[in-house]
């Protein structure tokens, strides 16, 4: 079998190439791609070399875990109704000639059926924006997780914390943002800064901006006691000042990556109308764009979420 696959050269390198990948078994489906999304963290530390030691790593490199598409075929040990139907590919493997981390943004795709999750053909290309709400919904539901009343970051995995938050039942955080380019786009909370707010405290702090300097901001205006978790991924190592961590109490938290439970429990969410995805995908291209389209969605403030059209070259 062959697949037209994005692939990472080496770092900094892009290319859309051929691949050959492995047939299929009974528990597997194959998989046609029709949108897939760029990772503005994980992959742009893959881009640039930068991505610390990971299970797979190595280049030449497939990258993507946000992809929809359609099952073409399913092993005998497939879900007999899985034929036909739209799903979302968290991670796809088998390439001879290039890793697979996390493999899912090429045309045709073979993955574990136990693996993909069929979803609402009304989802269409907003169900590539699955990896990001899971990884926000994984992060606000640690056992024994205060609800956060601060968010930091309003780029898109900060909206979606936000909007989880809200879709969740609780009150509406407070987010900061520094870049003027990501102000707008508020549903139901604030946007605003941390000199806006001086003086205040909050109870739980949640980074969604990947700032490796974020623990002393997020310290400083933290109640006695209070909590912060990274929603972020960072590649640098973090410190802070004991000092200030001290006086308060301070808790710490750190959200991995989601799991599959997670994504049914947004896809729960989005069915019951009290979560939308509306407005968060900004740009599009098509995989014989992928250069230009990555550089965008590593680059551009104003690019919230970055999708690749497969159906272009079909």
């Amino acid at each position: 079998m062959q697949t037209t696959a994005i692939v990472f050269e080496q770092p900094e390198r892009i290319g859309l190439q051929a691949l050959a990948i492995a047939e299929p078994g009974d528990g597997d489906v194959v998989v046609r791609a029709e949108w897939s999304g760029i990772s503005a963290g994980t992959e742009k530390l893959l881009f640039e070399g930068r991505m610390p030691a990971f299970p797979g790593m190595g280049y030449p490199l497939v990258p993507g875990y946000e992809t929809v598409g359609r099952v073409v075929s399913a092993g005998k040990n497939a879900p007999s109704d899985i034929e036909g139907r739209l799903v979302f590919v968290p991670g796809a493997r088998g390439y001879s000639d290039a890793a697979a981390l996390f493999g899912a943004s090429a045309e045709q795709l073979v993955a574990p059926a136990d693996r993909v999750i069929p979803i609402a053909e009304d989802l269409e290309r907003t169900g590539t924006l699955l990896s990001l709400a899971a990884t926000a919904y994984h992060a606000l539901t640690l056992p024994g997780m205060t609800v956060p009343d601060l968010v930091v970051g309003h780029g898109i995995v900060g909206r979606l914390i936000a909007r989880l938050i809200i879709a969740m039942g609780h009150s509406a955080p407070t987010v900061w943002e520094i870049n003027p380019a990501r102000t707008d786009g508020a549903r139901g909370y604030a946007v605003t800064t941390s000199e806006a707010c001086e003086g205040r405290r909050f109870s739980s702090v949640i980074d969604a901006s990947g700032d490796p300097d974020i623990l002393d901001k997020a310290i400083a205006v933290l109640e006695r006691g209070g909590e912060v978790t990274l929603a972020g991924f960072y590649s640098e190592t973090m410190s802070f000042r004991f000092t200030p961590a001290f006086m308060r109490e301070a808790r710490f938290r750190i959200a991995a990556e989601f799991r599959p439970d997670d994504v049914h429990a947004v896809l729960a969410l989005l069915a019951d109308g009290r979560l939308s995805l509306d407005g968060l995908i900004t740009h599009s291209a098509s995989p014989a764009q992928a250069e230009a389209a990555y550089r965008t969605a590593f680059g551009d403030p104003a690019c919230l979420k970055m999708i690749l059209d497969w159906r272009e070259l079909q």
